[in-house]
């Protein structure tokens, strides 16, 4: 199984600490935020990982990945997305890369506590469809929210909904995805949301609408290190427990 870290996007809800700079990089608890991401992909056994970022900023990640110490660990890669076009379009750009091949996915903006190691060997076990990692939210109209069948989170999920007004629970979807092949047949198949990108939440409804999307919950904290709030609630957290490597 192949890795992958997308980290494009504007960074527009940290516009203060990435004017010139991809949000990605970063410093974390000591070590560029994609560090993370990275560090939890090598931890599960993955050490062939493509980091997909915007042209404007691909320079700085190139540098970074030849001089990251993880460099030693794992074959880093780089592809460039040519313009803020949604986070499946950036995943589209991997399909060379995973060669047909199942995939492990991960927004680089993620920092989590425990290791996915066990999630991702039950996935190369049965590498069909997409196995999605959620968490509990306590604000979950931040995030892609999980409806499921007769509101049983142990049951199955029947829709996945970006960003509600009115949440329909506080579960909500990672920025961890594993994928078979087919993600890129789906990705191909998206017309651009309302926002004029291609979502990754319409892929994943469309595992749904398969009967292909399984789900297991992530143990301990998780942050999407997007906004200043956020990025400091992760320097709190790693200051008493390290992620990861």
């Amino acid at each position: 199984m192949r890795g992958v870290v997308l980290a494009g996007g504007r960074g527009e809800r940290m516009r203060a600490q990435t004017a010139g700079s991809n949000k990605h990089l970063l410093p974390v608890g000591g070590r560029a935020m994609i560090d993370y991401p990275i560090g939890a992909l090598i931890d599960a056994g993955i050490t062939d990982i493509l980091v997909v970022t915007g042209a404007e900023h691909a320079e700085a990640m190139r540098q970074h990945l030849r001089t990251t110490p993880l460099a030693e660990l794992a074959e880093l890669s780089l592809a460039e997305q040519a313009g803020p076009a949604g986070i499946a379009d950036a995943l589209a750009l991997a399909e060379a890369f995973a060669a047909g091949g199942p995939i492990c996915v991960i927004l680089g903006d993620n920092i989590f506590e425990t290791s996915m190691a066990p999630t991702a060997a039950r996935f190369r076990a049965d590498p069909t469809g997409s196995l999605l990692l959620l968490t509990e939210s306590d604000e979950p109209e931040r995030f892609a929210c999980v409806r499921f069948e007769q509101d049983d989170p142990a049951g199955a999920i029947t829709e996945i909904i970006e960003k509600p007004d009115g949440a329909p629970a506080s579960m909500i979807v990672t920025g961890i995805y594993f994928y078979d092949g087919s993600v890129f047949d789906i990705c191909r198949a998206q017309a651009p949301s309302a926002r004029g990108e291609l979502e990754i939440t319409d892929v994943n409804n469309a595992f749904v609408r398969r009967g292909q999307l399984r789900h297991e919950r992530l143990d301990g904290w998780w942050v999407d290190a997007g906004t200043p709030e956020s990025l400091e609630r992760a320097e709190r957290l790693l200051a008493t427990r390290e992620p990861p490597a």
